[in-house]
């Protein structure tokens, strides 16, 4: 998105020689965020509709470049979250991962402190940067302070310059100062990582379901992978994430950053590897993950789809429409509307009478359900997904569990939705299709940035 007009700043003295350089390997533990609550599963499908309702609408409420265009928008709905300590004396935090957005950020305890400072609810305490030995400025020199989200910008009062930092995303924006401080994970791994330190916000109430922040895993300089990474080979990271609609509770899944990334993908099952797709050079389509898709098939049918309904195009000076991106963000997948009227059609050639309507109780926005036993008792069989993809890529076999979801407890409905339908459905996002993580689930998958690869197996994720 483009940057807010309005830039908050803070007075900070010191400065630093920004860490660069980290070589050993993160692991963190990922928790749903309806693990929170004692929800049934079919509760937990309702909530993840929700939140994909509301995210696609959100992708329509960018930054605008002319007349029905709008900047497709990265994080508007929390998914997963991952704790962590910052400072010494460490402070705990709680973070939202989103790989569709850069800025490690958390809310800090000046947001209450300064004229136009706006904080929003979270369940642990602020961070306060004065209780820390270990905080530290960026100033307006250091090559943190020239990425997308930041700009050198004059203190209140003609002060010195400090490096400002400001994010939007589909739940609203944030603004605040960037620093540097000590970042401790479960792991036992500990770093120096440049983050926002927020100060006013403009969110959706509840958008981050008690979180401090977001630890963003895009591909601009200042996601976590970037910082760790550092540029070189082990610039990469891997997720394995758990089913979260199937049984009691969804189980923890896990992250991984740099080294003990892609532990164990190379055993056991096929692995497949897709090359990325090339990225826009315009913020912030350049921090997405775009992957070739060229087709769909539905059980062992190629729908009549052409490659270029999946294809990219510039709509407006900095603005691009289309493509396929994969995003941890957004529970369920939204295709572009000539591969999903595509797919319908031909689902309900294949299932025929065995397609029931949605349940009352399940609220809107399902197209296509089955009764989980037919009339015979017998278990109906929904055809696998196949997704196409070019560039020398592989294929990805999608289960019927990852794209169909229990409503209740005689019905299931397929979770993939029309791009060009509902409130979200304007340019740029209308011709954008988005592989959700449900559609993930118990897969693991790795992206190499230093190689521009993504490779997945399926796995068991609870066992990881």
């Amino acid at each position: 998105m483009a940057k807010p007009l309005l830039w908050l700043t803070l007075v900070c003295a010191s400065t630093l020689s920004l860490f660069s350089g980290y070589a050993a390997g993160l692991r963190l533990e990922l928790t749903h965020v309806d693990a929170k609550g004692n929800f049934t599963a079919e509760e937990r499908l309702r909530r993840a509709t929700e939140r994909t309702h509301r995210r696609l609408a959100s992708m329509g409420m960018g930054i605008g470049a002319g007349a029905g265009v709008a900047a497709p928008v990265r994080w508007s709905e929390t998914q997963y979250l991952a704790a962590y300590l910052i400072g010494d004396p460490p402070q705990r935090a709680e973070a939202a991962v989103d790989t569709g957005s850069n800025l490690i950020w958390t809310q800090c305890a000046e947001c209450r402190l300064i004229p136009g400072g706006r904080c929003f609810h979270q369940d642990l305490p602020y961070y306060n940067s004065s209780r820390s030995r270990t905080a530290l400025p960026v100033p307006c020199s250091s090559a943190a302070c020239a990425a997308a989200e930041t700009q050198c910008s004059r203190g209140r009062g003609g002060e010195a310059e400090e490096c400002a930092v400001a994010a939007g995303y589909g739940a609203g924006s944030v603004v605040g100062v960037l620093g540097t401080e000590a970042f401790a994970f479960a792991s036992g791994t500990t770093a120096r990582l440049a983050f926002g330190c927020v100060l006013a916000s403009e969110l959706t109430p509840g958008s981050l379901d008690g979180a401090s922040g977001i630890i963003g895993l895009g591909r601009g300089a200042l996601s976590l992978v970037s910082q760790l990474g550092g540029g070189g080979g082990a610039n990469k990271f891997s997720y394995c994430l758990t089913p979260y609609l199937r049984g009691a509770a969804a189980k923890p899944s896990h992250l991984f950053v740099g080294a003990s990334a892609g532990g164990g993908l190379n055993g056991g099952l096929p692995v497949t590897s897709v090359p990325f797709a090339e990225n826009p050079e315009e913020y912030p389509f350049s921090s997405f993950y775009y992957l070739p898709l060229t087709g769909i098939t539905v059980g062992k049918t190629k729908l009549a789809v052409p490659a270029a309904a999946f294809g990219r195009r510039r709509v407006a000076a900095g603005m691009w429409a289309g493509g396929a991106v994969i995003d941890s963000g957004s529970p369920f997948t939204s295709l572009v509307d000539a591969a999903y009227r595509a797919m319908r059609a031909e689902l309900v050639r294949q299932l025929g009478a065995s397609l029931v309507r949605p349940p009352p109780r399940a609220g809107g926005g399902f197209d296509l359900c089955v009764a989980r036993v037919d009339d015979a008792g017998g278990e109906v069989v929904v055809p696998p997904l196949v997704l196409h993809f070019g560039g020398g890529g592989g294929d990805l076999v999608v289960p019927p569990d990852n794209y169909w979801g229990p409503v209740d407890a005689d019905t299931e409905c397929m979770v993939v939705f029309n791009s060009a339908a509902g409130p979200g459905g304007s340019l740029p996002f209308n011709e954008t299709t988005i592989i959700g993580n449900y559609m993930q689930q118990d897969v693991h998958l790795l992206y190499d940035l230093g190689n521009g690869v993504l490779s997945f197996q399926t796995a068991d994720c609870s066992s990881m």
